[in-house]
């Protein structure tokens, strides 16, 4: 720390005390060379986690972003909250552990999409059709498609069939 009288780069410590509020510490401190006292003020230098848009955006992590994209995509469904919280503490793990302090919105949704598709299928299906923004019909099928394939599908061909069959009763 320079002496703000005399320039000179040591001091000592005389006193030290935490601010009311507790975010930052006070100290005061004696020049080594002219010995006169000053006080200087430390605090903690938050840097927030950062996501990066498709569009090359950058917007501050929101774990309430990410739960409520989760609890859309499962409402009415048998997934309960410990779970859906375990889903959100990865996600932000996931970002905390970045090097950069900043990770691409693709690789979260594919995180989430991967947790939910062994989670709950219709789940996974509501959370693909908004994070994968179909474009039509066509894509949306080709990714459900691409879902009845796997060995745990059965959850799944039974919903599309029981949302055909209230689509047509409410025709």
């Amino acid at each position: 720390m320079k002496c703000p009288f005399c320039g000179f780069e040591e001091d000592k410590v005389v006193d030290s005390r935490e601010s009311k509020e507790g975010e930052s510490i006070r100290r005061r401190r004696e020049c080594l060379r002219c010995e006169k006292r000053f006080t200087t003020y430390e605090r903690i230098d938050e840097i927030p986690y950062m996501v990066v848009k498709k569009d090359g955006r950058r917007e501050k992590f929101e774990r309430q972003k990410v739960l409520s994209g989760l609890l859309r995509a499962c409402e009415k469904r048998p997934v309960s909250m410990g779970l859906l919280e375990q889903i959100v503490n990865e996600t932000e793990v996931f970002v905390v552990d970045s090097p950069e302090r900043e990770r691409k919105t693709a690789e979260l949704g594919e995180l989430i999409m991967n947790r939910l598709r062994n989670l709950d299928k219709v789940a996974y299906v509501r959370f693909a059709s908004v994070y994968l923004d179909f474009k039509d019909v066509h894509e949306f099928l080709s990714e459900l498609q691409d879902l009845l394939k796997t060995k745990d599908a059965r959850e799944v061909k039974q919903a599309v069939e029981r949302a055909a069959k209230s689509a047509k009763t409410h025709k």
